[in-house]
């Protein structure tokens, strides 16, 4: 079976080697307008009509006004634009497959927020900041303020492939974990919640890691009713999206002090605007959409792509498969 196979990525040189030699006797072909920018949106390109198969951002619309696409795989662990019932109805009445990368992006999105944690509870970030103004010598303010991870209470917003990683992180730790899902099956060292009972375990997380994804369900899901509900002191992290924390009402629980600080990986526009208070308010740390990064990025998603596309040509077990 040979199939065509269309790219808008543009990788490295090496992983473009990788490609080209992985599909074998496949054709791959090239979009006209290429990006490195995986959260960048496709453009419109005359040549999905001929493909099989889709490796990056199509656009949505070119995906479903093209019948012969029998599997799509983007490039990100997030899929928002193609996250509706028209889409995904539509590929499963076509016997059609939809795959994300969320194995590529778990890592690195879980290992961000465990150096977040632990910067944050061995007061990395007020010393980092001594040593760049006046040296000052803050020998009982830092030591008698930091702060243990062992034993302490995590509450995970959503619980994906990042969730799973990152719990398996903190293990070591001897934290406790709960994760809100909708799917409410047990999982081995996690405490997985309902959505309805997540008032009840905000007041005794200490650490709150969002990685919700952004769809009409979560925007606004971080809201001041939820942050009033926090443990006076607790710890907001964001590696999901933007949109779906309210950020006045964030704002008002770091200035209040009803949260004791919050990291910031993602925000809603991007990038964020110079004048934003997030970055002037005190205990609000932001990165600029980088916890998913890792510098292999490139070889590991066409790693991903290659194991699937095995998967799609010779059977076997899918990764990260949404539809």
């Amino acid at each position: 079976m040979s199939l065509t196979i269309w790219c808008n990525t543009k990788f490295n040189p090496a992983a473009t080697a990788r490609l080209t030699a992985g599909v074998g006797a496949h054709r791959l072909v090239w979009a006209e307008t290429v990006s490195s920018n995986v959260l960048q949106a496709g453009k419109p390109d005359a040549l999905l009509a001929t493909a099989d198969v889709a490796f990056g951002q199509p656009l949505p619309t070119d995906c479903l006004n093209h019948a012969g696409l029998r599997w799509i795989e983007v490039t990100t662990a997030g899929y928002t634009r193609y996250d509706t019932p028209e889409f995904k109805e539509t590929l499963r009445a076509r016997g059609a497959v939809f795959t994300n990368a969320s194995e590529v992006f778990a890592d690195p999105c879980a290992q961000h927020v465990m150096a977040m944690m632990l910067a944050l509870g061995r007061n990395l970030l007020p010393s980092y900041r001594d040593q760049l103004g006046g040296h000052d010598w803050n020998y009982e303010q830092r030591r008698y303020d930091s702060r243990l991870l062992t034993g302490q209470t995590v509450l995970l917003l959503g619980y994906g492939a990042i969730g799973r990683r990152l719990a398996a992180l903190l293990a070591p730790y001897g934290m406790t974990v709960y994760a809100v899902r909708r799917q409410t099956r047990s999982e081995t060292g996690v405490r997985i919640i309902p959505e309805e009972k997540i008032s009840s375990v905000l007041p005794l997380a200490d650490h709150v890691v969002n990685i919700l994804p952004d769809n009409a369900a979560t925007r606004g899901y971080v809201n001041a009713r939820r942050l009033a509900c926090c443990k006076p002191g607790a710890r907001f992290y964001n590696v999901g999206r933007g949109t779906t924390v309210d950020d006045n009402a964030l704002l008002e629980a770091l200035r209040s002090g009803r949260l004791g600080a919050a990291y910031l990986d993602v925000f809603e526009p991007e990038p964020l605007a110079k004048d934003h208070a997030f970055w002037n308010t005190p205990n609000c740390y932001v990165t600029p959409h980088t916890a998913g990064g890792r510098h292999d990025q490139d070889e590991a998603l066409v790693e991903h792509f290659l194991a699937n596309l095995a998967a799609f040509t010779a059977g076997g077990e899918w990764t990260d498969r949404i539809v």
